[in-house]
């Protein structure tokens, strides 16, 4: 019987506690997504229970529906007709949901959002300088070289220029004009000012002055810094709208622009800079003494709760501090800590892996531990250590111990003295931040360490639970096993396996304007070679198309809408097959769709399957494409 859109909407509705408790709504693919001004005036069980809707959770501040393709968008229409409301986009809803939030999580969340765009420019970076920083310890007359006096200026240049970058995402953050960013930015390390590196050479009054009303302002920049930067940027996008909503239009396009821009400078560089530049050393420097303090204790308790703030989503806090631990000294010494903590769980799921029986954890827990010895632990941690717990406290056991050994180290730099032990970039941990520590060897045992004692914490501790072994001996549960297939899409959430053999093609070059405008979301396309489509993932069937040529799946907050052709919708289900049904759990490469090649073909439609992660904005460091 098809679902009733109207009455849907209206139950939907009369469990919100009213219109005046609804500031936002929107949808995508799959979900309602609402922003409710107080959840305590909703009924969550009756939501749970209105026909249409198959599940509901909160997500940075919104409360999300689960309704299903092809049929959210017509609830969705009947909700606005309901409410009297008017269309949303996605985007609207996330900075509504934003604007709830407490104020301690948009702040713990804004330095995530600034620090993680820019980060493929400071690994980069990083990893260069480390490379070309360790060439000389080899080859001592390389150092005198042309060349490494040419990759040491490509090496740094992010680092020397960083408040510029974090100028242009702050900007974006903040919702200011990203160039108007990148002045203020270019501003506080122009080359007219003394650099903030070489300053201690002067002498006691040598260093210039500005008097600007009752301020004496040193010429100094700001390199080594971000907080000023940060801050200063806030004040400037915050002028900035203002000015757009009170200056005439006319008159707009210039007096905003130079007013933001005079205001701005001049309170960064009598208030913003000179006061939080010093707060930003006490930031570091209490970092350092976190680090260092007990012996190592105060980094033993880091390496232990790192995976906690992982699981909270605000481990990107870190960036801040690591960034201007690097701008400041050159040498990220929090990066050790993080790669105890991140291996230590790689080598829990490893144990797992190992250990389990069952071939469906097996085939999760084996590629999670490698995805989490390159840094990438959310598969790890969401999908196998914290679901069993003990393998997630037995990482936490080794990352403590790894972390408090990595305090008691000390690197070289490329002159060969003697420096903290750290790394030259941040974002990258594991095996990837090899080449940018200062200490190699020194950093394998650590890891070494660190992994082992999780791994055999983990193999002595945790059992598998008997009822799952019984079933996996059972003939039943062995007699398909998940064939392997290459990933075509991955991110934080996890991997995508390619559901149809054939040749694998950019999402852009699917001979659809929608899917390759990237309209319905990011993914690939697939050339069949068969026509059988498998399941890419272990997760849920949120809907099979009427019509048989599409299915959608969910899993692990990753939606994903799997299309075999073009226009094929028009075949009204000639020629497909469907092996699946909405709600059917699925294991990764049990069959879903048949489809008949040479029919889709006949009836004069391209028979190219689209893959995509419908809510790939949602979701960090989303990569399409082999692997």
């Amino acid at each position: 019987m098809a679902l009733d859109y109207r009455k849907c909407a209206e139950e939907i509705f009369s469990h919100l506690g009213g219109r005046e408790n609804i500031i936002s709504a929107a949808h995508c693919a799959t979900r309602l997504r609402l922003v409710i001004a107080d959840n305590s005036k909703l009924d969550l069980k009756a939501l749970e229970d209105v026909e249409g809707v198959k599940g509901l959770f909160n997500s940075n501040g919104q409360l999300q529906l689960i309704i299903g393709t092809g049929t959210v968008n017509k609830v969705y229409d009947e909700f606005l007709a309901v409410t009297g409301m008017t269309a949303a986009t996605k985007a609207e809803v996330k900075e509504a949901a934003a604007s709830r939030m407490p104020l301690w999580k948009k702040i713990l969340k804004t330095p995530g959002d600034i620090f993680v765009p820019i980060l493929p420019a400071i690994v980069a970076s990083g990893l260069m300088m480390g490379i070309v920083e360790a060439i000389p310890k080899f080859l001592p007359a390389f150092g005198g070289t042309d060349w490494f006096s040419f990759l040491d200026l490509v090496a740094n240049t992010a680092f020397a220029l960083l408040p510029v970058l974090v100028a242009i995402s702050a900007a974006r953050v903040f919702g200011g004009n990203i160039f108007l960013g990148a002045v203020i930015g270019l501003m506080m390390v122009h080359p007219a000012l003394i650099n903030a590196w070489t300053v201690g050479n002067y002498a006691p009054g040598e260093i210039p002055v500005w008097h600007l009303w009752f301020f004496t302002v040193q010429q100094v920049g700001y390199q080594g810094h971000v907080i000023p930067v940060i801050l200063a940027v806030l004040l400037m996008s915050t002028i900035e709208k203002w000015l757009h909503k009170h200056v005439p239009e006319m008159i707009d396009l210039f007096v905003t622009p130079l007013c933001t821009v005079l205001v701005t400078a001049f309170c960064t560089f009598t208030i913003i800079g000179p006061i939080f530049s010093v707060f930003e050393n006490w930031v570091l420097a209490g970092a350092q003494w976190l680090i260092t303090v007990g012996y190592g204790a105060g980094a033993a308790i880091m390496g232990a709760i790192y995976p906690f703030t992982v699981v909270m989503g605000l481990h990107h806090m870190y960036n801040v501090i690591e960034a201007g631990m690097i701008s400041s000294t050159g040498v990220n010494t929090w990066m050790p800590i993080a790669s105890a903590a991140n291996f230590a769980q790689f080598g829990a799921c490893l144990a797992v892996a190992i250990k389990c029986r069952n071939r469906k954890l097996k085939s999760v827990a084996f590629p999670s531990s490698l995805s989490a010895s390159l840094g990438i632990t959310e598969p790890a941690i969401f999908g196998v250590n914290f679901r069993f717990m003990k393998p997630f406290v037995c990482g936490m056991i080794g990352g403590a111990v790894g972390s408090l050994i990595a305090t008691w180290m000390h690197g070289t730099n490329a002159a060969g003295e003697v420096v903290a032990f750290g790394a030259t970039t941040y974002g990258v941990t594991g095996i990837p931040g090899i080449p940018a520590i200062n200490n190699i060897p020194m950093y394998l045992l650590e890891l070494l360490v660190a992994s082992g004692i999780a791994f055999v914490l983990t193999t002595i501790l945790w059992k598998e639970d008997q009822p799952e072994e019984k079933k996996e001996d059972a003939p039943a549960a062995v007699a398909e096993e998940a064939p392997a297939a290459p990933v075509v899409i991955s991110c934080a959430a996890g991997k995508v396996y390619q559901p149809v053999k054939g040749k694998v093609i950019a999402r852009e070059d699917i001979p659809d304007p929608t899917f390759a405008g990237g309209i319905l979301g990011d993914g690939v396309g697939i050339e069949p070679e068969e026509g059988v489509v498998v399941a890419p993932f272990d997760g849920e069937v949120t809907a099979v198309m009427d019509s048989k040529h599409a299915v959608t799946l969910e899993a692990n907050g990753m939606e994903l809408l799997i299309h075999v052709g073009v226009n094929t919708v028009n075949m009204k289900g000639e020629g497909f097959t469907a092996f699946v049904q909405e709600g059917d759990r699925v294991t990764v490469g049990q069959k879903l769709l048949g489809f008949d090649r040479d029919a889709i073909k006949k009836a004069g439609y391209s028979d190219t399957v689209a893959v995509l992660l419908t809510n790939a904005e949602d979701l960090a460091d989303v990569k399409c494409g082999l692997e």
